[in-house]
């Protein structure tokens, strides 16, 4: 989960730029803060054997996201509106307003996070802030979210020079951590840890348990197709997504692989989030605590700028197409999305609030950020797929590009099919309840243009999603789901 530059720190749009410049731009908007945890979350989960099969199976499932985002943007360059306008396009504005919905959530569940993983890094030099759920965390926390809100309401926006110090705060830590580890790989330490420690389940099992993580440390992906702009040449576009891409996933595998390498499974597991900081900590001496953490959180802080801004856009622009409430449309005179920016921090608070009740906050925002980001995904492959196999905008094209594409596509979708599966139920339902009340935006949205609600078949679909949220409702009010 990364942040992405497409601007100036003037605000205008940058120059062409090479092959391997846009390479850098292709992994400086995925790397995000995600990777710092991936040790512990992927000691929990499953040995060696498991680790290696899903980072094949998550390279291989979202390179083919990645380049179904890159087929919508160069065959439908009309529909730039974000990603939620692929849903619309494809399936109607009922599933294109989830998909804007579900990517609001996302991005504000994520934010959430972000502020819990600061709180949890500053928890290793002050005990008080527990691992970000502790009150004094949480009143860090909410103060951060609104002096960030008032300086974005302000008219700070996302320049390059933050995003290049990001870049580095981030960038520099990661590779050290990975070289050090390196040298310190044991061979014996590796092979004990080559299949799970405890009853993890099977190996399908343990796989299965990894997709979130792997998928979440991948939310930004889409951006990749953004700089198809940038290129000086059309055919660097695809080469930098690849080459980005299968950077990134080299870094996020070799953080796995070498801390299998230096220290035992049940150490990993044992190590408190954010888990690289604790591993390097024990590598190398207290300096490492420091070294990590201070690069956590100007790379966490940068991203959330980011993040921030983009959540704000996410409504913003439907708000502007008649997709949300006008009034999720307004503007201040700094020229933000003074509403959208509102509705985004009020929605950040309470889930920050929520952390006082919640058992693992760090990985229940995470889980909860990755379930919400599903539905756009999903709807973005299947309409790259429903391209693919209608033939629009194939028609001047040879059925071997065509043929490509739908591989593409329906590897995409599977893929995606397969996250809601891995996910589990207990989010699925918990997405109902997030879903079902944004209906009122959407009936508002509708009745302000005097347009008719839902179709027959989306009201179908809203009913079905009103009763996921009845039971998840039901369920955690029984119990039967835990937070």
């Amino acid at each position: 989960m990364g942040d992405t530059e497409v601007t100036t720190a003037q605000g205008g749009s940058t120059g062409k730029v090479s092959r391997p410049v846009l390479t850098a731009m292709v992994i400086g908007s995925m790397v995000g803060a995600g990777v710092f945890g991936l040790p512990a979350r992927f000691g929990t989960a499953t040995g060696v054997a498991g680790a290696l099969i899903a980072w094949t199976v998550a390279g291989t499932g979202m390179l083919m996201l990645a380049f179904c985002f890159q087929t919508l943007a160069i065959r439908k360059p009309e529909l730039n509106s974000g990603v939620f306008i692929y849903a619309k396009a494809g399936f109607g504005d009922y599933a294109g307003f989830n998909s804007a919905v579900g990517f609001w959530a996302s991005t504000m569940a994520g934010n959430a996070f972000y502020w819990i993983f600061i709180t949890a890094t500053i928890g290793f030099f002050f005990p008080e802030f527990g691992e970000g759920d502790t009150l004094l965390a949480v009143a860090v926390s909410t103060i951060g979210v609104w002096v960030f809100h008032y300086l974005i309401a302000r008219g700070v926006r996302d320049a390059a020079v933050i995003n290049r110090i990001v870049t580095i705060c981030k960038v520099i830590p990661i590779l050290t951590f990975i070289v050090v580890l390196g040298f310190q790989f044991d061979a014996g330490v590796f092979s004990d840890n080559f299949f799970a420690y405890d009853d993890l389940g099977t190996l399908t099992e343990q796989v299965k348990n990894t997709m979130i993580i792997t998928t979440f440390v991948f939310i930004g992906i889409e951006g990749a197709s953004v700089y198809s702009r940038y290129a000086q040449r059309r055919e660097d576009v695809g080469r930098a997504t690849v080459l980005g891409f299968l950077s990134v996933l080299a870094i996020f595998s070799l953080v796995t692989m070498v801390s299998y390498g230096a220290f035992s499974q049940a150490e990993i597991v044992g190590t408190p989030q954010p888990s690289m900081i604790g591993l390097f900590e024990q590598a190398v001496g207290p300096w490492g605590k420091w070294f990590i953490s201070i690069g956590v959180i100007v790379s966490v802080l940068g991203a959330y700028l980011a993040w921030t801004l983009m959540a704000a856009e996410v409504v913003f622009i439907p708000a502007r197409s008649d997709d949300m409430p006008r009034f999720l449309g307004r503007e201040n005179a700094a020229g933000t999305p003074i509403a959208a920016l509102v509705a985004t921090s009020i929605g950040v608070q309470v889930l920050l609030a929520l952390t006082l009740f919640i058992e693992d906050s760090l990985d229940f925002m995470l889980d909860l950020t990755t379930s919400l980001a599903l539905v756009p995904y999903l709807l973005a492959a299947a309409y790259a797929l429903k391209l693919a196999l209608s033939g629009e905008t194939y028609e001047a094209e040879d059925s071997a590009e065509r043929r490509k594409h739908l591989v593409f596509a329906a590897v995409a979708s599977a893929y995606a099919i397969f996250l809601f599966i891995a996910a589990g139920l207990e989010f699925l339902l918990l997405s109902c309840l997030v879903y079902a009340p944004a209906a009122v935006l959407f009936v508002v949205a509708r009745r302000e243009r005097r347009l008719r609600v839902f179709t027959p078949a989306e009201l179908a679909l809203f009913v079905v999603i009103a009763i996921g949220a009845v039971v998840a409702l039901y369920q955690l009010l029984t119990g039967g789901i835990t937070v």
